[in-house]
């Protein structure tokens, strides 16, 4: 229940309700750990329904509920400097991090017809720049420190490799970045004590899954239902306790079974 009281964990992407970032946030704090979140509504307002002005606001007390202490910050990390405005800003508010969770993305239907430069400028600037440096200056701060405790760096992936994504081409060659980029940062920051790992949940309903999309989807769960938020949370949440100290370098697909 306290596996991670007295850590302090960063999670990007947390701006709706119901998303992935937000039910990893529920999942943090119920194992202790304070909360830094950042959120930027609006991009959820221009692709996703449903997004409530007061969403953020209302993780946060829904946290502070949980018995932790919590900041939120809204940042668009498409700009060069977000990363360090996201660290600078969890170490103001309440101190320094030792998890980090790379869970905001970018993403657009393009495929072969209409990809152009700025869709594939725009997916890098956030799922690839932002991930990347946040990482390696999470990574810098806390070899910096030097006082022995076990990082954590877990970063959100989409299944790139196991199936095709042939309308989301630049989304998909972005988050193919960042699962080369876990094996060889896990191998860079190991000494450091810090594990990088990845975790593929498959489709997972954020409310986006139209009832269509899940008629044709549900047969390919061989245990019988579509993923949740909750469950791409508990994973994340177990990587990053003690208890998950051997794991680094891997891209975990939790995925149902889904094929």
């Amino acid at each position: 229940m306290h596996a991670l009281t007295g850590r302090i964990a960063i999670v990007t992407g947390a701006t709706r309700s119901v998303g992935i970032g937000a039910a990893i946030c529920r999942a943090l704090a119920a194992k202790g750990a304070d909360i830094c979140f950042t959120h930027f509504q609006p991009y959820d307002q221009a692709i996703y329904s449903g997004v409530q002005p007061d969403d953020p606001a209302r993780l946060e007390a829904e946290l502070r509920g949980a018995g932790v202490r919590v900041a939120s910050l809204s940042i668009d990390l498409s700009q060069p400097d977000a990363y360090l405005r996201v660290l600078d800003g969890c170490e103001a508010h309440l101190g320094a991090p030792t998890i980090l969770i790379n869970n905001a993305a970018y993403s657009t239907n393009d495929g072969y017809q209409v990809l152009d430069a700025t869709t594939l400028d725009t997916h890098y600037a956030v799922n690839v720049r932002s991930t990347l440096l946040l990482s390696a200056e999470f990574a810098r701060r806390h070899g910096a420190r030097g006082d022995g405790s076990g990082g954590r760096i877990i970063a959100m992936t989409s299944g790139q490799g196991v199936l095709p994504m042939p309308d989301e081409l630049a989304y998909i060659a972005s988050k193919g970045a960042i699962e080369a980029f876990t094996m060889s940062l896990a191998t860079a920051v190991g000494p450091l004590g810090i594990t990088v790992n990845a975790v593929d949940p498959g489709p997972t309903d954020t409310g986006w899954m139209t009832p269509e999309l899940k008629e044709i989807l549900l047969p390919r769960f061989p245990l019988g239902r579509i993923g949740l938020p909750t469950d791409a949370a508990s994973l994340v949440a177990w990587l990053a306790t003690d208890e998950a100290g051997w794991i680094t370098g891997q891209v975990i697909r939790s995925r149902g079974g889904f094929f």
